[in-house]
């Protein structure tokens, strides 16, 4: 397989306003995977699921997310970048006007997958906004778009349970599948033609993913750590909302609220970029997965759990997610250039994996231990990447010593 450098038309530059819009969209695209996360209990029964069965709605999402990170992704290394962000959007409205409007339970998990598997052209917008940014100030852009990210995931929880409270949880899918048609247009008219010069199939294509897994310990390593620390904030953000409606009394509108104060996590974005754009992003890794395992504590030693310490837990957890995954993402794309859309892919692949197995055993984990096995179990993903990256560290020294 060859490969030369991408096709992107003469003159194109990464403006401030095009890394603005490029976050908005990027934000707007991957609420869709979150939307149902705060009101499952909600959805459950009114489609027939049982109490039990109800995290599987995010999990699924979540599956269908990772799977075309997968398989869709990759082609951003082969077809014209535009275009299949725009196709794979129209896919997202069409499967979230199915979930606006089913009402069985088999069918509303389907469509489920359906939604995470659409949602992935931000994962082909990320890496684009990489091609065109100068490499100097390549952490700060991504830093920035996936800060609009971030704000995306943290937004969702609160707005789909204020349309819920108000309006009925169908209502949110289809505004979604409303905001998807006005992405899909500004897509269309403002993002660059990037047409990749890969001579490949899209089977030589899926089949690298291997090679480049093999060859870039840097990708594997980076993938671990990030899948740990995603896993621990979908277990989080999907035990939470039981946690505050049972045991603390909050409408869906007063756990919107709480959804908020999480979303200050999102500066964490920019300020990772900055730092792994000076050199630092061994020492800020190294913290962002110290305090993530540390940051059950402010609920975990209030004998009540109170809504202040899982308000902090909420902000600590989501900034060191966030800032760890930014230095991850700036730490590959730097591997190779021709191969980041494969690069992106498989990162974020690991990570939603890490995600969908936190949110698929939330419900399992609450509904048998409370949020005391939530905090012992959330503290020990990020203590499990912090352990494995010091004994990378440890072994990188020894080798260079």
């Amino acid at each position: 397989m060859s490969a030369h450098p991408s096709s992107v038309p003469a003159g194109t530059s990464l403006t401030r306003g095009m890394v603005l819009l490029f976050a908005f969209c990027c934000g707007a695209i991957v609420a869709n995977i979150y939307y149902a996360q705060p009101i499952i209990e909600l959805i459950a029964p009114d489609v027939g699921l049982s109490s039990t069965m109800a995290s599987l709605i995010v999990s699924l999402t979540q599956i269908g997310y990772a799977l075309g990170l997968f398989f869709l992704v990759p082609l951003g290394d082969l077809l014209e970048n535009r275009r299949l962000m725009i196709l794979t959007t129209v896919v997202a409205i069409a499967s979230l006007l199915a979930a606006a409007f089913t009402d069985q339970p088999n069918v509303f998990l389907l469509v489920s997958l359906l939604v995470g598997f659409s949602s992935v052209s931000v994962q082909v917008l990320i890496p684009l906004a990489a091609h065109l940014a100068p490499e100097e100030s390549r952490g700060r852009v991504v830093g920035g778009i996936m800060g609009g990210l971030l704000l995306g995931i943290l937004l969702a929880r609160p707005i789909s349970s204020v349309v819920a409270d108000h309006f009925g949880w169908r209502a949110m899918f289809m505004i979604a599948a409303a905001l998807m048609a006005a992405i899909s247009i500004v897509l269309a008219l403002t993002v660059p033609r990037r047409q990749p010069d890969h001579s490949a199939s899209y089977g030589q294509l899926l089949g690298s993913l291997g090679t480049l897994l093999r060859q870039q310990p840097l990708l594997r390593q980076r993938a671990f750590y990030q899948a740990c620390m995603f896993a621990t904030f979908s277990l989080f953000w999907t035990a939470v909302p039981l946690e505050l409606s049972r045991n603390h009394g909050l409408s869906q509108t007063e756990i919107a609220l709480f959804a908020l104060v999480g979303a200050i996590g999102a500066i964490a974005a920019p300020i990772a970029g900055r730092l792994a754009d000076a050199g630092h992003t061994r020492i800020a890794s190294l913290l962002a997965m110290l305090l993530a395992s540390l940051s059950f504590l402010p609920a975990f030693i209030h004998p009540l759990y109170s809504v202040i310490g899982l308000a902090v837990t909420g902000v600590v957890l989501d900034f060191c997610v966030q800032m760890n995954m930014v230095l991850g993402q700036r730490t590959i794309y730097a591997l190779d250039a021709k191969s980041r859309s494969r690069l992106n892919a498989l990162y974020m692949t690991s990570i939603f994996v890490g995600g969908a197995f936190g949110s698929s055993i939330a419900s399992a984990v609450y509904e048998h231990g409370g949020w005391l096995w939530v905090v012992i179990i959330g503290s020990g993903f990020p203590l499990l990447a912090l352990l494995s990256f010091l004994k990378t560290s440890k072994k990188h020294a020894l080798a260079t010593a």
